[in-house]
């Protein structure tokens, strides 16, 4: 007997970046309520910071993309307004008995914005090409809880091997490895979005420029100025085209977080960041808005490069942090502490909280921090420090963020840290080929499971970035996949955990927490705790 679901019930957590990074201010962007197409569109002016990364769904793999291809595509499954997974381009599907088979129906009337039929073979060949190992493109990990994905994700097995099937033009069928109960949730992460097969193979840079770019979701590329503004309109093909609300919404890409709030009071955006010079008066506005986040910001070792190679001094580095400062005075926007590396709101199988019950597993505690610096200088046979760089991606925040650090190991080890800021795009390609020493990190989550952050240091995900290796852990997080016992497997992610933090190849900082300013007059953007920004139901009054 098959079970057959409407909805999903499965739990989301989950968060959302902080849009920054290097980009010109563009004061044209946009026309609330009154803009360019005439008094009564409704048009909203956002501010992604920066240009995306691409728009292409699996290598677009960050929040400054997923914001954008949230709205211009859709997946099987689509978010809610609390935050679970929905049907979308799926209208339903069939799970099998042993839970691993899943059969989805698509609807007759989803269209891509060029009016062809979204097929299931655009899924086949969306996942196909996520998963084709010379691509090497990063969230491919994501679908190894599908028979065959990792074996020719790793080049050991073929993309026959790959257990997805086009039964027919709108019947998408999928086994996974194990039985796996955030399977629907996974499948709204815009890394699962179809691509229309004959575009792509016609023009395999579509994704690149308004004029090329097809989309199956509630909004479609209207024109985009690189490094500046792009527009999305309203996308007539939607199958649920009716409950867009929006006409249009105009992208601005501003880097300083300054700029943005200027262009906020000025009307240029309906929305803006806090800066952290305003933060104390700011977080008394009545325009404010919070939301849940799961993620953090940390500091990567490459554990390669020496000092970072002894144990001893990455973890006396870790030590000095006086993380209560960073969330108090340099972020300042009511934030938590990390001394963990899962944040919290993860709930157990017993109904506690994940990070609660697994401990604070870092301290501050600058003397014990000066004796391990001492003693692994030792054991190095060094009698000074070799010289220590922290580069970040550029933006006034990470700058801020970077100089409290500095201070901090200045005042409580007694280093002298130099800084580097490297423009955001190369920073990103740079950190995968091990070339800084210590910088700059963030992890917001892809789905709502701890394994999502812990998964991201194993030996092989191109998560890792630090050169750390453990088997142990590497084993830990593999069994914890195969495991349907949710308290054991909650234990294994609980121990494992408990390694990384021992090991110390990266420094928990604090736990992100978005807060924001809103025009009063806009209502029902939604803001999913796993990064993505939601449009589809947003309206202006």
């Amino acid at each position: 007997m098959k079970r057959k679901w409407k909805l999903s019930t499965v739990a989301c957590l989950a968060a959302l970046m902080l849009l920054l990074s290097a980009c010109t201010a563009n004061n044209s962007a946009g026309g609330s309520g009154d803009g360019e197409g005439g008094e009564d569109k409704k048009i909203l002016r956002l501010n992604n910071g920066q240009e995306p990364t691409s728009l292409d769904p699996p290598e677009g793999f960050d929040s400054v993309s997923w914001v954008m291809v949230n709205n211009l595509m859709e997946g099987l499954t689509r978010l809610d307004e609390n935050h679970q997974p929905q049907a979308a381009i799926a209208e339903d599907w069939e799970v099998s008995d042993d839970g691993k088979e899943y059969t989805f129906k698509l609807r007759d009337d989803a269209k891509w914005s060029n009016g062809d039929d979204v097929t299931a073979n655009d899924f086949v060949y969306a996942w196909k090409h996520m998963l084709d190992p010379e691509q090497a493109y990063q969230p491919a990990f994501l679908a190894y809880v599908i028979e065959g994905a990792e074996a020719y994700n790793s080049g050991e097995g073929s993309a026959d091997d790959v257990a997805i099937e086009a039964v027919d033009d709108k019947t998408l069928k999928v086994t996974l490895t194990a039985p796996t109960g955030y399977f629907l949730n996974l499948l709204t992460n815009p890394a699962f979005f179809p691509v229309n097969e004959k575009v792509a193979e016609e023009n395999p840079e579509w994704f690149s420029e308004a004029e090329t770019y097809v989309s199956n979701g509630p909004f479609k590329i209207d024109s985009w100025s690189h490094d500046k503004e792009l527009i999305m309109v309203k996308n007539p093909e939607y199958w649920d085209a009716d409950t867009v609300k929006l006409d249009q919404v105009n992208w601005a890409m501003v880097a300083d977080r300054n700029t943005e709030y200027q262009m906020y009071q000025s009307g240029d955006l309906d929305r803006s960041s806090i800066p952290a010079d305003n933060a104390k008066e700011l977080m008394e506005s009545e325009e404010l808005v919070t939301e849940v986040q799961a993620g953090d910001q940390f500091l990567r070792f490459n554990v390669q490069k020496e000092p970072f190679t002894n144990e001893k001094i990455r973890k006396a580095f870790a030590m000095a942090m006086n993380r209560d400062d960073i969330v108090q005075y340099v972020r300042g926007i009511g934030e938590q502490p990390a001394r963990g590396f899962v944040p919290y709101g993860f709930e157990t199988p017993d109904g506690a909280d994940f990070r609660e019950e697994n401990g604070d597993l870092v301290q501050d505690d600058p003397a014990e921090a000066k004796r391990l610096l001492e003693e692994g200088m030792a054991e190095e046979g060094w009698e000074e420090l070799p010289a220590v760089t922290l580069t970040y991606g550029t933006n006034t925040e990470n700058e801020r963020l970077a100089e409290g650090i500095q201070s901090m190991l200045s005042e409580n080890l007694g280093v002298d840290v130099e800084l580097q800021t490297v423009e955001s795009s190369v920073f990103s390609e740079e950190q995968t080929k091990l070339v800084y020493q210590l910088f700059r990190g963030s992890f917001l989550a892809d789905y709502g499971d701890p394994v999502n952050f812990l998964e991201s240091f194993t030996t092989d995900s191109s998560s890792n970035r630090t050169g750390w290796s453990n088997e142990e852990y590497d084993k830990l997080i593999a069994d914890s996949k195969k495991q349907t016992d949710e308290t054991k497997r909650f234990g294994m992610l609980m121990e494992a955990e408990k390694i990384l933090m021992d090991e110390m190849p990266i420094v928990p900082l604090h736990f992100y927490q978005h807060v924001y300013l809103q025009k009063t007059n806009v209502k029902n953007i939604i803001m999913h705790p796993v990064g993505y920004l939601e449009l589809k139901w947003a309206d202006i009054e």
